[in-house]
This record gives C-alpha cells, structure tokens and sequence, in this order.
C-alpha cells in the first residue's frame, strides 16, 4: 500500500451550503475541527457517520458536469446506497437535488452544485 485515502474533493461554488446538503443525505457533522484542514469560506468538510471525509472546495468560475454529455464529462460521482428509492428520491430532492435519470433500479441526480451522485438500493 501506498497511501491511504484522506478524502474526497468537490469543486464548487458555495463549499458551506454543499456541505450542509450531504450531511442532509449521508448525516455527520460539518466543519468539524481537524488538524489535516483550515476551514473558511472556501473549505467546507463532511465528517460521515461511517468515517470518510468530503471536502468542498470553492471554485470561482465553476462550472458543473454534464450528465452524459462527453464534451463534458461528469469528472467523478459518488454512489450512496440507500434502503429504499422510493423513500429517498423525495428526501434528495428536498434538499435540492436534481434528478438526472431515472435506469429504474438506480437513479442519478445532480447535487446543488451540479455533480452527479447515484442513489442505488443496498444489496445486504
């Protein structure tokens, strides 16, 4: 092993209200302290219930992925299992998510800074 993942990094405009919409959809706390981050308006944290860490970082002149669009690659995604879809499409929506597309046993949203998530049924 070389390294150990430490977190993962979206580009947005608004680092605070990002964060605050996926502890909505994940839990944990934002912006917690920890010595890896100085936290300020241009970086925001998520410490998930489940241990990972998402960062968000503020980026002037964002511009958000294109879901399926290939001059405009969606760049990454996060898959998040969740129990139920039906039950969760209106929480995600909610919180300001957009729906993508719909491949009826997942579906796709955009996030409110437009990146792609997938919410999936658990398979346990």
């Amino acid at each position: 092993m070389i390294g150990e993942l430490q977190c993962v990094v979206l580009d947005c405009p608004d680092p605070a209200a990002l964060a605050r919409f996926y502890a909505g959809l994940l839990g944990g706390e934002v912006d917690r302290p920890d010595p890896r981050w100085s936290l300020g308006e241009d970086w925001s944290t998520l410490h998930t219930p489940t241990g990972q860490v998402l960062c968000f970082q503020r980026v002037a002149d964002h511009r958000p992925p294109r879901w399926g669009e290939p001059a405009s690659p969606q760049q990454a995604h996060l898959d998040i299992d969740v129990p139920d879809l039906t039950t969760a499409e209106p929480a995600v929506l909610a919180l300001g998510a957009t729906l993508l597309h719909d491949a009826g046993s997942w579906r796709v949203y955009a996030d409110p800074a437009g990146h792609p998530l997938c919410l999936i049924p658990a398979r346990h």
